[in-house]
């Protein structure tokens, strides 16, 4: 399984991620994926909201799963338990994600493993709002 750990490889998967959805992103402002994903909107990332319990966050339409969206998505940022990740995986593969972004505390190796066979980056247990801030 190949994880991206450098901060070379993670730099590039950010620069070449534009078009990223964001698996169990809260509507609630306190939460950590709302910041995540204010942050990646105000650093002009295109953000897909996927949760199926909200309408919208940050005025952008929620989609209930990955196989909603319409087009290509660059990266799949996930916010949920470890042992609710592998389906979202299957469905990264389904639609064609080019990545999957497991974030802080979400570690599930045999998941990571499905993706990475399935030809996707991997990181995980790594936040994009901390690697962005600190590598650009």
């Amino acid at each position: 399984m190949s994880l991206l750990k450098t901060d070379d490889q993670i730099k590039e998967l950010i620069q070449e991620s534009k078009r990223i959805a964001i698996v169990g992103l809260s509507n609630k402002s306190e939460r950590d994926s709302y910041r995540v994903a204010k942050y990646l909107l105000d650093k002009g990332f295109e953000i897909i909201p996927v949760n199926p319990t909200v309408d919208e966050v940050l005025g952008i339409k929620a989609v209930g799963s990955l196989k909603e969206i319409e087009g290509q998505v660059d990266m799949v940022d996930v916010f949920r338990k470890p042992d609710q990740v592998m389906p979202i995986v299957e469905e990264a593969i389904a639609i064609g994600a080019k990545s999957i972004w497991f974030q802080l505390g979400v570690v599930n190796e045999s998941a990571a493993k499905l993706a990475s066979d399935n030809g996707l980056k991997v990181v995980m247990d790594r936040c994009v709002k901390i690697e962005h801030n600190r590598l650009f």
